[in-house]
């Protein structure tokens, strides 16, 4: 039994590899101001690039506070403070008290920047479905059902082992 888990484990560093190099390609490309600007572009939106993720993150997982903003865009959350105070002086984003702590203010989409994240919406699914036209449906299926599962193990504590 030991043999084959040997051979399970070395399979699985070898596959680990590849698929960080992949994950590391693909948070590349994420990563491009020259994506952002693409999407801006596409959608039609007049917005700083800089604000741009700030923007769809606070849609996609508001209420949300500045330092856990600030941790998921990897971003100082001084910077993040200014950047949601801007969003917030062009009436995209609104500041509320958290609902687990008063001392907390949290930022949430207002109904102008929920304009421009559907815009963006549209946009990243013309150039996703331009991205994806060629595959299997069944493949894209796949793709989706993994990587969500991929990111939910990421999400949950990662095991430590002993060196």
């Amino acid at each position: 039994m030991t043999s084959r888990n040997n051979v399970q484990n070395t399979h699985i560093k070898s596959q680990f590899r590849k698929l960080h190099a992949a994950v590391l390609d693909i948070v590349a490309v994420i990563n491009r101001p020259q994506g952002d600007e693409v999407l801006i572009r596409e959608a039609g939106i007049p917005l700083d690039r800089a604000l741009f993720p700030l923007l769809v993150g606070i849609e996609r997982f508001g209420p949300i506070g500045v330092v856990e903003l600030a941790d998921r865009v990897g971003r100082d959350y001084t910077t993040v403070s200014r950047q949601v105070a801007k969003l917030e002086s062009l009436d995209l984003v609104a500041r509320q008290a958290s609902a687990a702590d008063r001392r907390v203010r949290e930022a949430v989409i207002a109904p102008k920047g929920k304009i421009m994240t559907d815009a963006v919406d549209a946009a990243r699914d013309r150039i996703g479905g331009a991205i994806l036209e060629a595959w299997d449906v069944n493949d894209i299926d796949e793709l989706v059902r993994l990587m969500r599962k991929f990111a939910d193990a990421l999400n949950g504590d990662l095991p430590v082992t002993a060196q």
